[in-house]
């Protein structure tokens, strides 16, 4: 009669090795890449596990770069930006090299400074077949962009639309010595306005949606 597989004994935590860093189910990870020249991999641990021989393994949720997906990066992905995949695996505990902050969006964007273990996701993504979750985001500017964080951006004071400053024909430096900003079409309604660049050069999350916004 064949031996009947030991059961696996679940855990609550773990600490990393060679750390004080303690790893909870829920938490996100950064994981050591096969190919050292990589960035780390970073994942959500859905679940840890230890078997008989004390080998911890944790079943991990990964985040995808946008690099790695089927579109390939974007102009209006930002450099810390990730995609929660359909992807699951089960890893050992020993390849995880340390804990980081996957931020909602909305969330990123008001951080005070940005950590280099901070990162956002504002999209789920399909790793069979390309596909996000949600696949229609707002658009700013007269690029119909979707907003990218790292990029400076600033409000018209009329329509209180967003516009990238090169879109503008105008330099970063000129908009941050700016008092107002109107935008061509706004300026040509009235004549008396001047395109004078606000200071306000952040746009409000994705989430804030406006009817003359279009989605793509």
């Amino acid at each position: 009669m064949a031996k009947l597989k030991p059961p696996k004994k679940v855990l609550d935590s773990f600490t990393v090795k060679g750390t004080h860093k303690v790893v909870r189910v829920g938490d996100c990870v950064l994981m050591r890449p096969q190919d050292t020249d990589k960035p780390p991999y970073v994942a959500r641990v859905e679940k840890i596990e230890v078997d008989v021989r004390n080998n911890v393994k944790v079943r991990v949720r990964w985040y995808y770069r946008p690099e790695e997906s089927l579109g390939g990066r974007r102009q209006f992905h930002g450099a810390k930006e990730l995609f929660l995949s359909d992807h699951y695996d089960i890893q050992s505990a020993d390849t995880v090299e340390g804990k980081c902050t996957v931020h909602t969006f909305k969330n990123y964007t008001k951080l005070e400074s940005v950590g280099s273990d901070d990162y956002f996701c504002r999209f789920e993504y399909k790793a069979a077949t390309g596909g996000f979750t949600p696949d229609r985001v707002a658009v700013y500017c007269k690029c119909e962009m979707p907003y990218n964080p790292d990029d400076l951006m600033v409000q018209c004071e009329a329509c209180k639309d967003w516009f990238h400053p090169q879109c503008m024909s105008l330099s970063p430096e000129q908009v941050k010595k700016m008092d107002h900003f109107y935008c061509p079409d706004c300026s040509s309604q009235d004549g008396d306005k001047k395109s004078r660049n606000s200071h306000r050069a952040s746009p409000p999350s994705e989430t804030k949606l406006e009817p003359k916004r279009r989605k793509k």
